[in-house]
Parts: structure tokens; C-alpha cells; sequence
């Protein structure tokens, strides 16, 4: 996996970029995840035809991980540079007549992810010409504020090992630890692998708890253009998989915060997937099937 400084950030990143299709996909990790975590969705979107760009982000993996604290807007900044440096930002899809008609690329944000992907769409949208957001909200309520400070505390006092572990029971529902031991044990083995030193965790979770973003009506591109924005959910739990759910609730139903975000974007729309907090994985299968749809639906695949 090769390493890009960047020196308008100043920083050096981890990065794959996989693919030779004309159709850019730029996937964005979550909280103290790297780039390895897409593993199960790089095959269906490469299959797809994309090309596909995951990286690690500030403070984790193999990129640089300088002090913080770290926001939503200084990490989508950093995935300006890296996808400008790569030459990723715009793209050149097909030809109109003697025209080349330029397209964005298309944004794909899970958790703290989406919360950059937001950030990165709101601040640059010409660049983006699709955005997933899965998992994820717009500003946190005071649930969620208490249970990052939380593990903030716990990372501190007990190291990041606890937090994981911790981490780990809150991602997945409990069907998944009663039917799936042995997935089960992998996935917790390789978040115990990740590299990130405490003060980098700590820089990160800072950005859950300090933003809300403002897209009550919003268009993206500077033309008037529509930012086509597709919402992948976790179905209501209840109805699922009989386990009660409270991940980024702001209502009984248990996806209250991520409906609130849906709601509030023009456009968007809203696909349920059932499963926890880490449905990408735990429902890998189905989740890849409604991402590559909307995707290759977008791109006129």
C-alpha cells in the first residue's frame, strides 16, 4: 500500500487506489478503523466496475497521526488534498459530441466516515456527484456526547484494547455473537490490530461531539445541481432481529439522529438494512447490494 505525503496539509497518507473504471468511488472510515475495514465491500463495488480509493485517515493506521484534536472539516480537508493529489477530484466520464462532460465522484462515509463525507459535500460540492452515508448523523444529541466522553475517559484510564472490546458490543446485535462466533472472533482480532496510539483515538473521537451540519434544504454545486445523496440504515432492530437497539437513537424507534439527518437533505433517500451499529459487515451481503445499486443507478452502469 503505498504512502503519499501531502504537503499542503503537511501529512503523509495511507492509500489504495484500486480499479481502472472511469467511475471514482472514495470510501472514508470510521472511528479507529483503517483502510482494511472495507474488505468486504471492495470486492462488490470493484466487480461493479469502480475505481475505488480507501485510505487511512488522520490518526490511524499507517498514515501520520499528529496531535489533535481533529475535526470533521480538517479530515474532509485532508481527503481534498489526497484525492486532488491523485488526481480523483473530478473525473472525465464520457464525451457529448465534442464536449467532455466532467462528473464528480462519488462519496461513501460509515459512521465518523459519514460525518467527514457531510463535511467534505457541504464544503466542496462540485467534487461530489454521490454521497452514502451510512450510519451516522448530523449532530450527536446528548446521548451520544455522553458516550464518547465516556470512552474518552475509558481510553485514558484503561487503554484502547477496553475501549475496543467495549466498542465491539455496541456495534453488533446480539444475534450476530449467538450465530457468528467465528466471524465474530476475526473482526474483534483485526480491530485489536489496528495502529493508533491513544492520543491519536482521543483526537478523533473529538469529532463526533463537535459538529452540526446545516442541510435543512440544501443543493449541491455551484451550477444548482442536485448532490444525489442516498442514507443506508440499519433497519429498526425491533423488527429485525428482536434485539433492542439505543445506537445513535434520538427516538424509541433507534435511528432517530440518522432519520433526523435524512430529513434535513433534500433529495436524499433512505435505504434500511437490518443489523447493529456495524450492519456494513454484519449484513455485508445486502448492504453492498443497495450501495452498488444506487451507485451503478447513478452512474448509468
Amino acid at each position: 500500500m503505498p504512502l503519499l505525503h501531502l504537503p499542503s496539509r503537511p501529512l503523509t497518507i495511507n492509500y489504495t487506489l484500486q480499479g481502472a473504471g472511469a467511475d471514482t468511488v472514495v470510501l472514508i472510515n470510521g472511528l479507529a478503523d483503517d483502510l482494511s475495514s472495507w474488505s468486504l465491500q471492495l470486492p462488490a463495488l470493484l466487480a461493479a466496475g469502480f475505481r475505488v480509493l480507501s485510505f487511512d485517515n488522520r490518526g490511524v493506521g499507517l498514515s501520520d497521526q499528529p496531535a489533535g484534536p481533529y475535526t470533521a472539516e480538517l479530515l474532509a480537508d485532508d481527503t481534498k488534498a489526497l484525492v486532488a493529489a491523485l488526481g480523483v477530484e473530478r473525473f472525465h466520464l464520457g464525451e457529448v459530441s465534442t464536449a467532455v462532460l466532467e462528473l464528480g465522484m462519488a462519496l461513501f462515509g460509515v459512521s465518523m466516515g459519514g460525518m467527514i463525507a457531510q463535511s467534505y459535500a457541504l464544503k466542496y460540492p462540485t467534487d461530489v456527484r454521490s454521497l452514502v452515508l451510512a450510519c451516522t448523523y448530523a449532530a450527536p444529541g446528548p446521548f451520544c456526547s455522553r458516550m464518547f466522553a465516556l470512552w474518552a475517559d475509558m481510553a485514558r484510564s484503561t487503554g484502547l484494547a477496553f475501549v475496543r472490546r467495549d466498542t465491539d458490543l455496541w456495534c453488533f446485535t446480539q444475534r450476530f455473537y449467538r450465530e457468528r462466533e467465528a466471524e465474530l472472533l476475526q473482526m474483534e482480532a483485526a480491530a485489536q490490530g489496528v495502529a493508533q496510539s491513544v492520543e491519536a483515538y482521543l483526537a478523533q473521537v473529538r469529532v463526533f461531539g463537535f459538529l452540526s451540519f446545516r442541510w435543512w434544504g440544501k443543493r449541491g454545486g455551484e451550477d444548482g445541481n442536485w448532490i444525489m445523496v442516498d442514507v443506508w440504515l440499519r433497519q429498526d432492530p425491533l423488527s429485525a432481529s428482536g434485539d433492542p437497539d439505543f445506537r445513535f437513537a434520538g427516538t424509541a424507534g433507534g435511528v432517530g439522529l440518522s432519520r433526523e439527518l435524512w430529513e434535513g437533505i433534500m433529495g436524499a433517500e433512505w435505504k434500511a438494512v437490518k443489523g447493529g451499529h456495524a450492519f456494513a459487515w454484519e449484513e455485508a451481503g445486502a448492504f453492498n447490494e443497495a450501495v452498488v445499486g444506487f451507485l451503478t443507478r447513478d452512474t448509468g452502469k
